[in-house]
């Protein structure tokens, strides 16, 4: 067993090649636990020992110091600092003695990828690549504070928190199978729009159905190797087929939600005597009025990414239907899961099943074969889980497992995660020449902002393919296929 000291008091120890701890010390209620390798455990580590104070393995040791954690502060392959929890974090907390936390959901609730089906190979894509991409780029609306097609009150948005992707769907957008398909199947209970500020509400009235900016996008992607027919069969996947997959969540509706309720729930950590160990991280119990009214608002923050995606689903569909003449009844949803919530749900922790509120910041549910909540095709294989890459590499679907549920609450990672920051990557990367680059190796790419490129060029992410490799050998995850993208539409 090979240990690492990334400081007098940080002690990590290797409990298998791709799963390590963090040994409990001072504060921690629970140990921490880290997927990753050999060199990803060393990187961590020299961030602590250069003195980096922004640091994910920082991050780890914080959450795991909250009252009320379960079994241990998890973070997944992706690992990279975030604002508290770090990228990749998943922590459960009992409903009791536990909290909730503004860091362990994030300011982009809900934040998730819908993968589309379709009957068409990439042969029926290519001679007219060019133009699907200009239709999908003026037929979806993205960029900075872009604006949907859909307008409604202020009666309507309250409708819209409450019945999430459902309103969308009687709106005309989409079929009722397609919630089917989704987590929660598109809408979650509990929300109250009255806990939402009227500035949040009015900052979204314009934006369901638009695909935002930064690291959120729209590709047509083809799917280029399979690794479990099984389980391919039951997803509907087959070699070189063609599927649309749309990565956005809650728009201006979640930022305001998390900016309104950090000083909210600053004044409850200070009133139940929580330490504060980083900005973000301010928590309240969740049995307690102020644990409760942040819940019922970030579940309107999770109806409202449930709305924006299936809106953007038909928007993809009209573009499809436009170009190449694809019935939108033929191209179905296969699934829809987000990253960015806190959820309560039912694991078994200590050989009983407790209800516990699980936060996953960049990480993604995984459920295993069994559980209920998944549908009824999918349920003796496993949870779909989209895993994003970059627009110049790859994207995986996945499939979660028995293991996952025994050690990570059912989680998994969300996609590759950045090696370096936005910053550090428009200092290095042109739009112009990546955008070139791209072509040639066909494909196409349309942005709305050239500073956006240059942030999520591939250079600026960790390899997926080694941060899924960890967590299919460490048997979280198991790889079902590995598409490439054709298109990509950025904000």
């Amino acid at each position: 067993m090979r240990e690492i000291r990334a400081s007098d008091e940080i002690q990590i120890q290797e409990l298998t090649p791709y799963l390590w701890e963090v040994v409990q010390h001072g504060d921690m209620r629970v140990p921490g636990r880290i997927y990753t390798d050999w060199h990803g455990i060393q990187e961590l580590a020299d961030e602590v020992r250069r003195g980096q104070s922004w640091n994910a393995l920082s991050q780890v040791i914080n959450v795991a110091c909250l009252p009320g954690i379960q079994k241990a502060s998890l973070a997944m392959a992706d690992i990279h600092p975030g604002y508290g929890f770090p990228i990749g974090g998943v922590g459960a907390f009992d409903t009791q003695e536990g909290v909730v936390s503004v860091a362990g959901v994030g300011y982009d609730i809900n934040c998730g990828v819908r993968t589309l089906r379709t009957m068409l190979s990439r042969s029926d894509i290519e001679p007219k690549k060019e133009r699907l991409a200009d239709e999908l780029f003026r037929t979806v609306p993205a960029g900075l504070g872009s604006k949907g097609d859909i307008r409604l009150s202020m009666h309507e948005m309250d409708q819209l928190l409450v019945d999430g992707a459902r309103w969308v769907v009687e709106y005309g957008y989409g079929t009722p199978d397609d919630l089917e398909y989704v987590e929660e199947r598109g809408r979650i209970d509990g929300a109250d729009p009255d806990t939402v500020s009227r500035k949040a509400k009015e900052r979204e009235l314009q934006q369901v159905g638009s695909l935002g900016s930064g690291n959120h996008y729209l590709e047509v992607q083809w799917v280029e190797k399979i690794f479990d027919q099984q389980a391919a069969e039951a997803f509907g996947l087959f070699p070189n087929q063609i599927l649309i997959s749309i990565h956005s969540g809650s728009r201006a509706l979640g930022h305001q939600i998390g900016t309104d309720y950090l000083p909210f729930l600053e004044a409850a950590s200070h009133k139940y005597g929580i330490p504060i160990r980083e900005r973000e991280l301010v928590c309240a119990p969740y049995d307690s009025p102020e644990g409760r009214r942040y819940m019922a608002a970030v579940r309107c923050g999770i109806n409202g990414a449930f709305a924006n995606r299936q809106a953007l689903a038909h928007h993809a569909r009209v573009a499809f239907r436009q170009v190449l003449g694809t019935p939108s009844g033929e191209i179905t949803t296969l699934y829809e899961i987000a990253h960015n919530t806190a959820k309560v749900e039912q694991h078994e922790i200590d050989g009983e099943q407790k209800e516990v509120v699980v936060h996953r910041k960049g990480a993604t549910r995984a459920f295993g074969p069994g559980r209920r909540e998944l549908p009824e095709p999918y349920r003796n294989t496993g949870q779909p889980v989209l895993v994003g890459g970059t627009m110049g590499t790859y994207s995986y679907i996945l499939r979660g497992t028995l293991e996952a549920m025994h050690e990570t609450f059912g989680s998994a990672l969300h996609g590759a995660g950045r090696s370096m920051s936005r910053r550090q990557a428009s200092k290095q990367f042109r739009a112009d020449r990546l955008t070139r680059d791209l072509a040639e190796r066909g494909i196409v790419i349309r942005g709305h902002s050239k500073k956006g490129l240059a942030e999520e060029a591939p250079g600026a992410y960790k390899d997926v393919q080694d941060v899924v490799d960890v967590m299919h050998e460490a048997g979280i995850i198991r790889k079902v296929a590995r598409v490439q993208p054709l298109i990509c539409v950025k904000g």
